[in-house]
């Protein structure tokens, strides 16, 4: 099974903590689906005719496409490529974007799954990010998108922000909880160079992120999560059982994948590539019948590293067998000795065959596979 990714790299405005490409003119936007429509053409081969299991409309705001440009897209896919009968179809959208009228043409179009950016039910949280929509607008598009029957809805949330309290953070789950949405994304603010927060605060127009606070907010999630009954199933991200994310689990279980789009990037086992960050440059080129792609081949070290920092960030762990099936005994081991540091520590647990970080050591999941990681 394989995944497709669609980058769709247009919005309204621009938040103050987002690194992703995207551009705030849209003028260019009907020519850009076009080249999107080429760029398929030209790498159907990418996943030598693997069956497509997910496909993933992100961005960007992919809910700036119209019905019309949307029912292209999808059509062409069809076309060239082996999509699974009940694939799962996910689009980006934003709150502001989702009225009643939008969300009937959404799921004319075969979108049966929402990942909708609510970041904050607080109406101080969105202004400090700088966020096209307002605390009415984060509600109304959750019991619209409902209404319409998009059942499979996932939400973005921030915590560890200025703005948002304990108290606050815990009234933006319970609110989510309480609506019943199948499937939360939730992140810790975080500070990308070049973003306006990153030139905020070194210009001190802004405080600097609280780490301890954003540790705090991490660990009440998992305990009231925990206790409505979702699956922790990765770092970031939680779902009702039967609920996860098919699409980003590819990822993180090594699945191949092809990105299309201004910056987007494929993967396929060996190597990974990815496309020019520039909406001109990246139509132009394939005006001109060539994909704008920069390629990297994965030696063996780094495809272990990888699959230990994927694994390490699911609750499925990190199996010592499929280490020693892909890399050999001796790396089997040698990772073990490494992890046993951390088994002492509290921060993993060793289940069968399997390294899995605990409640505290997913507190500092990065910084242990970093030290697990092999030259």
């Amino acid at each position: 099974m394989a995944g497709i990714y669609l980058h769709i790299p247009f919005c309204k405005q621009a938040c103050y903590y987002c690194n992703f490409h995207f551009s705030t003119t849209r003028g260019q936007q009907s020519l850009l689906v076009q080249q999107l429509l080429q760029e398929m053409v030209l790498q159907q081969g990418y996943l030598a005719g693997q069956s497509i299991s997910s496909i993933y409309f992100g961005g960007g705001t992919p809910s700036l496409l119209t019905a019309e440009e949307l029912n292209l897209l999808m059509d062409k896919l069809y076309s060239l490529f082996k999509i699974e009968e009940n694939a799962e179809i996910t689009l980006e959208a934003n709150p502001d974007d989702l009225s009643p009228a939008k969300l009937k043409e959404l799921s004319a179009t075969g979108i049966n799954r929402l990942s909708i950016g609510i970041q904050s039910f607080h109406e101080a949280d969105l202004q400090w990010m700088h966020r096209a929509h307002d605390s009415r607008q984060a509600l109304a598009s959750i019991k619209d998108a409902q209404a319409a029957g998009f059942n499979n809805l996932s939400i973005d949330l921030i915590y560890g922000g200025p703005t948002l309290s304990d108290e606050g953070w815990q009234q933006n789950v319970q609110q989510a909880i309480d609506l019943q949405v199948t499937h939360l994304s939730c992140y810790a603010l975080t500070v990308e160079p070049g973003t306006a927060l990153d030139q905020f605060i070194k210009k001190k127009k802004m405080a600097a992120v609280d780490n301890e606070k954003a540790a705090r907010h991490f660990e009440q999630l998992m305990k009231w999560t925990a206790a409505a009954g979702y699956d922790h199933y990765e770092i970031s991200n939680l779902a009702k059982p039967g609920w996860h994310s098919r699409h980003n689990s590819s990822y993180w279980q090594g699945q191949s994948y092809l990105g299309l789009g201004p910056s987007a990037h494929s993967f396929n086992g060996l190597s990974r590539q990815w496309n020019v960050a520039n909406n001109a440059l990246y139509i132009k080129s394939l005006q001109q019948g060539a994909v704008p792609f920069e390629r990297e081949e994965l030696t063996p070290a780094m495809m272990l590293n990888e699959y230990i920092m994927t694994s390490l960030r699911t609750s499925a762990g990190c199996n010592l067998s499929t280490i020693q099936e892909r890399f050999g005994t001796g790396k089997r081991q040698q990772l073990l000795d490494k992890a046993n540091e951390f088994i002492e520590k509290g921060w993993m647990k060793k289940e069968q065959d399997v390294l899995i970080l605990t409640k505290e050591g997913r507190l500092f999941a990065d910084g242990i596979a970093s030290d697990l990681f092999f030259d």
